[in-house]
């Protein structure tokens, strides 16, 4: 029988990153009755009433009075391709007009699969060439930098600061990749409660970060995924909305806000494309990518995404407040039993204090490596996630993400018990 070498396959596929999420969700499946502090999933609770059938008809409904379309072709329409735009690309961009302050066309809206899809073809369609560098606030969601890697691009990491991106290291890496010869050609960032860095883009930094992306001629591809977890009456405008230069790329998705399985999400794209036959938005190019991907976005999960937002009347806000609700609940339920139990155990033991988002990071006094999740798994049934993967080097070994979302508050109190428990008995007790 032939065989593959590895070698002859491409980089990517021998990634450590690959298979450190790969190890992860083995041991998750191998220990069903462990408290798991790992996953960034949507609480499971939030989508048991959610009413797909119900959704789907106030979407056909939509077609029929909104867009004129008979019965008969409005249904046929979530059975067919589709667009490789999308469907529901008019609702998208009125919800982040109303919500957001971002005056969007429909046309600049591309209906993705997902938020991962959205950053895939931004990245092919942004970097033209091995001159073309993204950069990224490091640590990074594993997401973009996992893009990257399978595009073939060269990635470089830009500390991050309580107040995000650090505007004098990413100016200072700019001037040196023209050095080598190079250029900054994208900036991915999470200006709001990163994962897994949690930090927040105060206004100033983000304006601040819009100037230089013009001064320095990059774009910013922006990811939106939590910002709905923000305090009440602490909202930021988005960058997109302050994007005065059409310098961002704004992402977003409905896996938060909605629900992960329908796969949908979005990317606002209005910059404007020269070419020998005239101009054409930024968005259109990622629409033809898009086709050679994933043809299209599924119509039935687009049916059901559109449905849910014209029952909360349009709005992304209406419709995430029950959830950003919840994950705020459980965000300051974990910080409290985290300070209660850990608060004196030991000097060396830390946590970051985010003020929203899913995720809190713990910094212990060992390497917080995949043997010793194997340990906390096995011995004390509670699960969480080495940051070392989320960072471009060796930083990071010591730290642990800790997810609030999927859990209840019962369920954190027992896992920090059970962490707790882990960390004097492992970490801390002395070895003979």
């Amino acid at each position: 029988m032939p065989s593959l070498s590895l070698d002859q396959l491409h980089a990517s596929l021998s990634d450590p990153l690959l298979g450190s999420i790969g190890f992860l969700n083995e041991v998750m499946g191998r220990y069903p009755d462990a408290i798991s502090f790992a996953p960034g999933a949507p609480h499971p609770s939030l989508s048991s009433d959610v009413d797909i059938a119900s959704y789907t008809e106030r979407f056909i409904a939509h077609l029929v009075h909104d867009r004129g379309l008979t019965e008969t072709r409005a249904r046929r329409t979530l059975f067919e391709y589709g667009p490789s735009r999308g469907l529901i690309n008019d609702l998208v961009a009125e919800a982040l007009r109303r919500d957001h302050g971002m005056d969007v066309h429909s046309d600049s809206v591309v209906i993705t699969v997902g938020a991962q899809e959205a950053m895939l073809l931004s990245l092919r369609a942004l970097c033209a060439g091995p001159q073309d560098v993204l950069a990224v606030v490091d640590p990074c969601f594993a997401g973009i930098s996992g893009a990257a890697r399978l595009l073939g691009l060269p990635v470089i990491g830009i500390d991050e600061s309580p107040s995000g991106v650090d505007l004098d290291a990413l100016r200072q890496k700019c001037r040196a990749a023209r050095h080598r010869g190079q250029r900054i050609r994208a900036c991915y960032v999470a200006p709001d409660f990163s994962n897994p860095g949690g930090s927040r883009m105060p206004l100033e930094n983000r304006r601040g970060l819009l100037e230089l992306a013009e001064r320095e001629d990059f774009y910013v591809l922006e990811d939106n995924a939590y910002g709905f977890t923000a305090p009440i009456a602490a909202e930021i405008p988005q960058l997109k909305a302050l994007d005065d230069g059409q310098r961002v790329v704004h992402i977003g998705t409905f896996a938060k806000v909605c629900f992960p399985g329908a796969r949908v999400g979005y990317v606002v794209a209005d910059q404007q494309v020269q070419a020998a036959g005239g101009q054409r938005l930024l968005a259109h190019h990622l629409a033809a990518l898009k086709s050679m991907v994933t043809v299209n976005t599924s119509p039935l999960g687009q049916a059901v995404i559109g449905g849910m937002l014209l029952e909360h009347g349009g709005s992304l806000a209406e419709l995430s407040r029950r959830k950003a609700d919840l994950y705020r609940r459980n965000l300051t339920h974990l910080a409290h039993a985290l300070d209660r139990e850990l608060g004196a155990m030991h000097p060396h033991i830390h946590r970051n204090r985010p003020e929203g988002g899913f995720f809190i990071r713990v910094r212990i006094p060992a390497r917080a490596d995949m043997n010793l999740l194997e340990t906390s798994a096995a011995k004390y049934g509670v699960l969480w996630t080495p940051m070392s993967q989320f960072h471009l080097g060796e930083a990071g070994d010591s730290e642990m993400r800790l997810s609030c979302s999927y859990l209840t508050p019962e369920e954190i109190d027992e896992g920090v018990r059970r962490l707790t428990r882990f960390l004097k008995s492992e970490v801390l007790r002395p070895h003979r």
